[in-house]
């Protein structure tokens, strides 16, 4: 599991964008992973078969793959749709993902349960890291096998209501102190102060994603906050 120490303590950048939106042109896909290795990006988390691949192949850091699907159901907190499949792990296996992550609730999944996802992550020789929204869920995913537990999802399922706008700290602290394995803190991350809370509350790595990589977002929010 040398690739779980080498991500500790680090800031891990996820480079995703959709493919309604321009930046997921593959040039800029590839231009975005560049610039935020070279910015000092510990790690890298991105979407789908093409990205694993060209990150694997031109960084050499830690790459963390996921799938998901090209439109977002409208009905997207109830349902499965981070690496839901059996077939998407093997995939992401093939394409040289170092951590494999998924959707680690409890919720019904297409074709499979979670502990045969985490099954089917080791077989293939990948770290399993469960992207949870309750401690509850993220106790029962390490029981289940998980190497890794992340917040990610936290605030983005029924059983999670987002109350705060920002980081769930209090979901990393209770993660932290109830199972023996790394707990990522990802979400709503936008201020270098949120990173050094983490570190300080016992998170192993930082996920930063849409405050670096979603320009759309990030123009949103100084036009709505302009005070004009």
């Amino acid at each position: 599991m040398d690739v779980i120490e080498r991500i500790k303590n680090k800031v891990i950048i996820s480079c995703q964008a959709m493919p309604t939106e321009p930046l997921y042109n593959e040039v800029c896909m590839i231009a975005m992973m560049k610039s935020v290795v070279k910015g000092g990006a510990g790690a890298l988390r991105v979407a789908g078969i093409r990205d694993v691949k060209n990150a694997k192949g031109m960084f050499d850091v830690p790459v963390i793959g996921i799938t998901k699907p090209e439109v977002i159901p409208p009905n997207w907190k109830e349902i499965v749709y981070i690496t839901p499949t059996i077939k998407d792990v093997i995939e992401l296996a093939k394409a040289g993902a170092d951590i494999i992550a998924f959707d680690g609730t409890q919720r019904k999944r297409p074709d499979c349960t979670l502990d045969e996802i985490i099954k089917y992550v080791h077989i293939n020789g990948k770290v399993a890291m469960a992207d949870v929204s309750t401690a509850e869920e993220g106790i029962k995913a390490y029981e289940a096998g998980a190497d890794i537990l992340s917040t990610t999802l936290s605030g983005y399922t029924l059983s999670s209501p987002d109350e705060s706008g920002g980081p769930d700290f209090d979901l990393l602290e209770a993660l932290v102190n109830a199972v023996s394995v790394p707990v990522i803190l990802e979400g709503r991350i936008w201020e270098p102060a949120q990173v050094q809370c983490a570190f300080r509350l016992g998170a192993h790595a930082v996920v930063i994603g849409s405050a670096v990589t979603r320009p759309q977002l990030i123009t949103r929010r100084f036009v709505t906050n302009r005070g004009v």
